[in-house]
């Protein structure tokens, strides 16, 4: 079993050799390749454009354009649900390690302070490298633990600058 999320819509996929079950019940439709990427689908007596822009395996997502509309879906094999199931999913991907100087520069400045909670994408500290400020930013979500420099200290390539 499957699971595909299109916005936000769950629907449950079954693969049969014969045919789909979506939600239970049985996909009658009919797809014909056009050409690469481009296929025409009949649904229900309507005739749909499909296009696959993009397949992203390692993140288990398809783009598709749907007559020319974009979409994008989500997929979740039986290993993933089962993992979502024992509540195992996402318990290390949010959370943020060490950030490592990724380059040799001098600390411009620190926006964080030990104890401080951040979330993904937030800038934590600038660094100055070859005349340029370079903001680092959260690999994730977490608490910083520890900072282990000053501003304006000089720092060398993956040197580890704040620890969570």
């Amino acid at each position: 079993m499957y699971s595909a999320s299109i916005k936000n819509s769950v629907f449950e996929v079954e693969k049969s050799e014969t045919h789909f079950l979506v939600n239970g019940n049985i996909l009658e439709w009919t797809i014909s390749k056009v050409r690469d990427r481009h296929f025409l689908v009949i649904y229900k007596e309507q005739s749909y454009k499909l296009e696959v822009v993009e397949v992203d395996s390692a993140i288990k997502q398809v783009k598709l354009k749907l007559n020319n509309r974009p979409c994008t879906i989500l997929l979740k094999d039986r290993f993933d649900l089962l993992l979502e199931k024992l509540g195992m999913n996402n318990l290390q991907q949010n959370r943020a390690k060490d950030i490592k100087a990724p380059m040799p520069g001098l600390i411009f400045d620190i926006q964080v302070k030990e104890g401080q909670e951040v979330k993904k994408g937030e800038p934590v500290l600038i660094l100055e490298a070859m005349k340029m400020e370079n903001i680092i930013k959260s690999p994730g979500e977490g608490i910083v633990k520890h900072i282990k420099v000053n501003k304006g200290d000089s720092v060398e390539k993956n040197q580890v600058l704040i620890q969570f």
